[in-house]
């Protein structure tokens, strides 16, 4: 049928649609240490039918997870609902955040405005350059199991997901929870400071 025509299609274009792009390659080296914390991996989660979406923020040291309620992947409200998200956060927290190819980001540049954070773009395919992120949406999937529909699912059912994730104790923090692991990174910032 048509179907199969027209990915045939898409799949023939070459590069992405998203213009200014930033690649993962200009990414400062220091990122892929995991020593400074502020550093972000973003995402879709699609619901069953592809229908509803999710929005799925970690970071990279502390595993601190976001998840943002989406009545849609059109760029400009995942723009607005993601920078409202970031914006949340105490600003020695908002560095950068690394998404990969989807079109959902397109008004990346609306998020570097609004929160000041350097978007970079993982290669396509490339979901290992993400794997915080694709570690983080197996945990969600644990209280959200494939084919679940998002739509059903208000931002406070996901607050409280959020919240069980980011008081969960990690083996990767010495067995602290990301949430006392940001607490803790906020208290020497600022006395650092």
């Amino acid at each position: 049928g048509t179907g199969r025509r027209k990915s045939r299609i898409r799949r023939r274009r070459k590069g992405s649609r998203i213009i200014d792009q930033v690649s993962i390659d200009q990414r400062p080296a220091h990122i892929n240490l995991r020593q400074e914390s502020g550093h972000w991996e973003g995402d879709l989660m699609v619901g069953s039918n592809h229908k509803s979406v999710i929005g799925t923020i970690v970071e990279r040291k502390f595993r601190y997870t976001l998840i943002v309620k989406l009545n849609n992947k059109k760029s400009d409200h995942v723009s607005k609902l993601f920078s409202k998200t970031l914006n949340k956060m105490d600003p020695i927290f908002k560095k950068t955040m690394t998404y990969d190819n989807g079109i959902e980001m397109a008004a990346h540049k609306k998020i570097t405005q609004k929160t000041g954070m350097q978007i970079y773009f993982a290669h396509p395919y490339s979901s290992w350059e993400r794997g915080t992120n694709e570690n983080t949406n197996g945990l969600i999937r644990r209280y959200l199991p494939k084919g679940t529909s998002f739509a059903q699912i208000n931002q406070k059912q996901l607050q409280i997901i959020q919240d069980k994730l980011n008081n969960r104790p990690r083996k990767i923090l010495g067995y602290n929870t990301p949430q006392e692991m940001m607490d803790l990174e906020r208290k020497k910032l600022y006395l650092n400071t």
